[in-house]
C-alpha cells in the first residue's frame, strides 16, 4: 500500500520546468541582512560539536568517484561522493556508528568568492540526494558558482542503509488491496496489509527502524556541516526537507546560516491535519486544472469521482495483461498534477480510461510508485514510511478514520476518502512508537530563513509557508510567496522567485517579510 500523496515526488521535475520570467507585486527592498553568509571556515574553527567523540569530529572526508546506483549511472567527473560515519543511536555517540552516503561538486567560482557548503534535501521523506542532485546541477548553476553543491542519502534511505519492506512480486500483489474499503471484508484486508508492510520493514531494517527519525537526521546534518568545515549550515530544503530543516533550525539556531525552505510543510499539522492539507490541495489543484481545460471544476471533480467508483467496482484493462485498480487510477490522476507541464498527459489519460482504457493512467501510477518497465520498484516509499511513522506519534484507529470520512469527503469528493482511510492505515500496528504530535521548529536567535510558498502547491499547500514562517519566530521566519502551480516554486519559471532566492543565498539579502511574486 502506498500513501496516496507522498509530500514530494515530481520535486526534480518541477525544478526543470522552465518559462517566462515574473515579475514582483513587492519588491521588499534589498535590506542586505547579514543571513549567515562567511568565509569559509577551517575544519578546526566550524564549530562544536558537543559530546561526540574524536572519531566523529576530526574524521576526514574520502571523496573518489561516483559509482552508478541502482537507479541511475555514474554522475559525470565533477561530482564525488565519500561516506559520512554518524551515531546509529543518538542517544549514545560514543557507540555504534553507521554511514551516510554522500555527493559533492565544488565551488566554480573563484576561491577567494567561496561562501561555503550549500546542502540539499529534495524531500520525500526518503528522496535520495545523491541520485537526484547531479541531473539538476544546472538548475543551481548560479548558486555554484560560490557554493560546493553537496547531498546525501539520509539514514534508512538508499545508499545510506536503505530499507526494504517488500519484494517486487509482494508491491505488485499488494496494489490489488482496496484502500477505501466499502465492505468488512475489504477493511480487513487493508489492515491486515499495513500490518505486513510493518512487519517487513522491521525485518528490514532492525534496530535501525527506531533511529530514522528527521530529529536523527537533523543531528546528522550538523555532524555533516561539521566534517565539511563550514561554521554555519547553509541549506535548501524543498517538501519534507523544509520541516527537516525547521527541525535543524530549532536544534541548532546558533548554527543557521542561509537556509531556503521550498514547497513548506505545515509544522502545525499532525497526522490528520497533513492528511486534510493534502486532500484540501490536491482538490484546489485538481480545479485549476479542470479550469485550464474550460471544464466546470465542481462538474468535472463529480465526474473524475464517478469514474474512480466505476473502477473500484470493475477494473480497466491496461497494457501487459495489467488492470487498473481505482488505487492505481486515483495514483494516475495524483501524479501529474505535482507539476502544470503534466496536465496535458492527465487529459489523455483521463480520456482514455472513460473509455475503457486504463493504459495511461497506469503508466502515471507506475511513475509515482517508481516501477520500471521490467517491473522492478523503488524503495522511496518504503523509507518514507519507515521514516514518517517514526516521527508522527498520532495513531488514528479505524473507527476513528471512518467517523472523519464525511469531512474528507466535503474537502474533496475525488480525493477525500483514501486521504481519510490513509490516516489509520499508514502506519497501523507499527513496530515502533511516534516521536512527536508536530515537530518544534521555534528558532528564536536564528538568522532569518526564508520560507518560500507556492499558492498552487498540491502537496504542501500554500497555507503551511505562513505557519513555518510564524513559528519559526519573529524576525526568523521570511515569506516570500509565488502565484504559480505545482510543487515548488523556485526554478519553475519565475525571475522573481529565483532572483530572491539566489540574493538570499549569494548576497545575504533578505526580503521583506511577505513578499509576492505573480
Amino acid at each position: 500500500m502506498a500513501r496516496i500523496a507522498r509530500w514530494t515526488a515530481l520535486t526534480a521535475a518541477a525544478l526543470l520546468v522552465a518559462g517566462c520570467s515574473s515579475s514582483s507585486t513587492d519588491d521588499g527592498g534589498d535590506g542586505k541582512n547579514d543571513a549567515g553568509g562567511r568565509p569559509p571556515a577551517a575544519a578546526s574553527s566550524s564549530g562544536t560539536v558537543p559530546g561526540l567523540p574524536s572519531s566523529l569530529t576530526s574524521q576526514k572526508l574520502d571523496w573518489k568517484g561516483c559509482k552508478a546506483t541502482a537507479t541511475g549511472p555514474a554522475p559525470g567527473e565533477e561530482w564525488r561522493c565519500a561516506t559520512l560515519k554518524v551515531p546509529l543511536d543518538w542517544s549514545k555517540p560514543a557507540g555504534e556508528t553507521m554511514g551516510l552516503a554522500m555527493i559533492r561538486s565544488e565551488s566554480s567560482g573563484s576561491s577567494k568568492d567561496r561562501i561555503g557548503s550549500l546542502l540539499f534535501n529534495f524531500g520525500g521523506p526518503g528522496g535520495s540526494g545523491v541520485d537526484y542532485l547531479p541531473p539538476f546541477g544546472p538548475t543551481f548553476a548560479k548558486l555554484h558558482e560560490r557554493y560546493d553543491l553537496v547531498s546525501w542519502d539520509p539514514r534508512g534511505v538508499a545508499a545510506s542503509e536503505g530499507v526494504r519492506c517488500r519484494s517486487d512480486k509482494e508491491i505488485q500483489a499488494a496494489e490489488s488491496v482496496d484502500t477505501t474499503p466499502d465492505t468488512a471484508a475489504e477493511e480487513a484486508a487493508y489492515f491486515e496489509d499495513a500490518a505486513d508492510f510493518g512487519k517487513g520493514c522491521e525485518k528490514s531494517a532492525g534496530k535501525l527502524l527506531g533511529h530514522v527519525s528527521t530529529t536523527d537526521t537533523a543531528r546528522d546534518m550538523d555532524l555533516m556541516r561539521h566534517v565539511l568545515g563550514d561554521e554555519r549550515m547553509h541549506y535548501f530544503g524543498i517538501s519534507y526537507g523544509t520541516e527537516l530543516g525547521g527541525v535543524y533550525a530549532h536544534l541548532f539556531p546558533g548554527k543557521v546560516g542561509r537556509l531556503v525552505l521550498d514547497a513548506v510543510v505545515d509544522p502545525s499539522a499532525g497526522t490528520v491535519g497533513h492528511a486534510e492539507n493534502q486532500a484540501r490541495g490536491f482538490q484546489r489543484a485538481l480545479e485549476d486544472y479542470l479550469k485550464s481545460t474550460g471544464r466546470d471544476p465542481e462538474k468535472g471533480s463529480r465526474e473524475i469521482a464517478a469514474l474512480l467508483e466505476r473502477i473500484d467496482s470493475k477494473p480497466l484493462p491496461a497494457s501487459g495483461g495489467r488492470e487498473l485498480t481505482q488505487q492505481l487510477a486515483l495514483t494516475g490522476v495524483i501524479y501529474p498534477l505535482y507539476s502544470k507541464a503534466s496536465w496535458p498527459a492527465l487529459t489523455s489519460a483521463l480520456e482514455a480510461a472513460e473509455e475503457g482504457d486504463g493504459t495511461e493512467l497506469l503508466a502515471q501510477a507506475d511513475g509515482y510508485n517508481d516501477r520500471d518497465a521490467s517491473g522492478r520498484y523503488g524503495t522511496t516509499t518504503h523509507s518514507q514510511r519507515v521514516i514518517s511513522c517514526l516521527d508522527d506519534k498520532e495513531r488514528p484507529t479505524a473507527e476513528e478514520a471512518k467517523e472523519r470520512l464525511a469531512r474528507f469527503r466535503k474537502i474533496s469528493p475525488v480525493f477525500g476518502d483514501s486521504m481519510g482511510w490513509d490516516t489509520a492505515g499508514w502506519c497501523h500496528d507499527w513496530p515502533v512508537a511516534g516521536q512527536y504530535e508536530t515537530p518544534e521548529v521555534s528558532a528564536p536567535g536564528a538568522e532569518p530563513v526564508l520560507v518560500v510558498g507556492n499558492t498552487g502547491d498540491p502537496a504542501t499547500p500554500y497555507e503551511g509557508a505562513r505557519k513555518m514562517a510564524d513559528e519559526l519566530g519573529k524576525g526568523v521566519g521570511v515569506q516570500l510567496t509565488w502565484k504559480g502551480e505545482g510543487h515548488g516554486a523556485y526554478g519553475s519559471g519565475s525571475d522573481c522567485v529565483d532572483g530572491t532566492v539566489d540574493d538570499y543565498l549569494l548576497e545575504g539579502s533578505v526580503p521583506k517579510d511577505g513578499k509576492v511574486c505573480s
